[in-house]
C-alpha cells in the first residue's frame, strides 16, 4: 500500500479511488439508492431488449434505436457502478492503471454513442410525423444499420485520443483519484505536466459533438411541433404529441444532468467536491434507470406487451 501512495513515480501501477470525498461515513447509506437504481436499470433495459426481440410488430426503426440505447445504458452503468459499490461495501479502492483508462474510455465512448442514438431517434420521429407516407422507404433496415454503425464509429473514434493522451502524462504528484470512478478530468488533474491538450480536446468534444447533437434534436423537434400544430383536430394533435413526449423526456433526462455535470466540473471551482462526484454519478446512473421506465410507460406498444407478459405469467 505504501508503494501505491508514494509521491515520486511517473507510471503508477494502480490508482486509489476514494469514493465520494467528504461523505465516507455515509458510503453504506449512499450505496442503497445506488444499488436500487442499478438493479432497476439492469432489469428495465434487459426487459426492453427482450420484448423487442420477441415481438415481431416492434421490429421497426424506433425500437431498433431504443434497443441500441438500452445497450449503451447497460454498458455505461456497468462500467462504473460495480467498482463504486465495491468501494462503498468493501473499501476496495485500488484499480489498475490500464483498467482505469479503460473504464474512462468506456464511459466517455458510450456516453457519446447514447447522445448519437438520441439524435437518430429524433430523426426517426421527424420522418414518422413530417413524412409519414415515406417513413418505411426512408428508414429501411439497411439505413438503420448504417446509422447505428455511424453512431458506434463516431463514439469510438472521437473518444479514442483521450486514454492515449492520459497514458503519456507523467503522474508524479499522487495516484489518489478523489472520485468514485475514473473520471476523465479527475485523472488528467493528477498529471504533473501541461495537460491543456487534454482539457481543450475534452471541451471540444463536449461542445462540438454534444452541442451539435442538441442542435439537431432541437431542429427536429421544432419541425415536429410545427407539424403537430398544423394538424386539424385537438385529439389528433394530442395523440401525435404523446408519441414524441417519451423521447423528449429521455432527451432531457440525458442532456440536463450531463451538461450540468461537465460544466460544473470544469468551471464550478466553488462547488463542493462531493457535489461534483454525486452529480457525475447521477449523470451516469439515472438516465439508464429512467429510459426503460419512460418508454415502458410512455409507449403504448411496449406497455401493452408488458401487461400481456405479466398477465400470461399471472395466469
Amino acid at each position: 500500500m505504501s508503494d501505491s501512495n508514494a509521491t515520486n513515480f511517473t507510471n503508477p501501477s494502480t490508482f486509489i479511488v476514494l469514493g465520494i470525498p467528504g461523505l465516507e461515513t455515509a458510503h453504506i447509506w449512499i450505496s442503497i439508492p445506488f444499488c436500487a437504481i442499478y438493479a432497476i436499470a439492469i432489469l428495465g433495459n434487459f426487459t426492453i431488449l427482450f420484448i423487442v426481440k420477441m415481438e415481431q410488430s416492434l421490429h421497426e426503426p424506433m425500437y431498433y434505436f431504443l434497443c441500441m440505447l438500452a445497450v449503451t445504458d447497460l454498458v455505461v452503468s456497468t462500467s462504473t457502478l460495480p467498482k463504486t459499490l465495491s468501494i462503498f461495501w468493501f473499501n476496495s479502492r485500488e484499480i489498475d492503471f490500464s483498467a482505469c483508462l479503460t473504464q474512462m474510455y468506456f464511459i466517455q465512448c458510450f456516453s457519446v454513442m447514447a447522445s448519437g442514438i438520441i439524435v437518430a431517434m429524433a430523426f426517426d420521429r421527424y420522418v414518422a410525423i413530417c413524412n409519414a407516407l415515406r417513413h418505411s422507404t426512408i428508414l429501411t433496415n439497411p439505413v438503420v444499420a448504417t446509422i447505428g454503425l455511424a453512431v458506434v464509429l463516431r463514439g469510438c473514434m472521437v473518444v479514442l485520443p483521450t486514454p492515449f493522451l492520459a497514458r503519456r502524462w507523467p503522474y508524479c504528484r499522487t495516484n489518489i483519484i478523489p472520485h468514485s470512478y475514473c473520471d476523465g478530468m479527475a485523472v488528467v488533474k493528477l498529471a504533473c505536466a501541461d495537460t491543456r491538450v487534454s482539457s481543450y480536446y475534452g471541451l471540444s468534444v463536449t461542445f462540438l459533438v454534444m452541442g451539435l447533437d442538441v442542435f439537431f434534436i432541437t431542429v427536429s423537434y421544432t419541425q415536429i411541433l410545427r407539424a403537430i400544430c398544423s394538424l386539424p383536430t385537438k385529439d389528433t394533435r394530442l395523440k401525435t404529441f404523446r408519441t414524441c413526449s417519451s423521447h423528449l423526456c429521455v432527451f432531457l433526462a440525458f442532456s440536463i444532468p450531463a451538461l450540468f455535470s461537465i460544466l460544473s466540473h470544469r468551471f464550478g471551482q466553488n462547488v463542493p467536491l462531493h457535489f461534483h462526484v454525486l452529480m457525475a454519478n447521477i449523470y451516469l446512473l439515472v438516465p439508464p434507470m429512467l429510459n426503460p421506465i419512460i418508454y415502458g410507460l410512455g409507449t403504448k406498444h411496449i406497455r401493452d406487451m408488458l401487461l400481456q407478459l405479466f398477465t400470461c405469467k399471472g395466469t
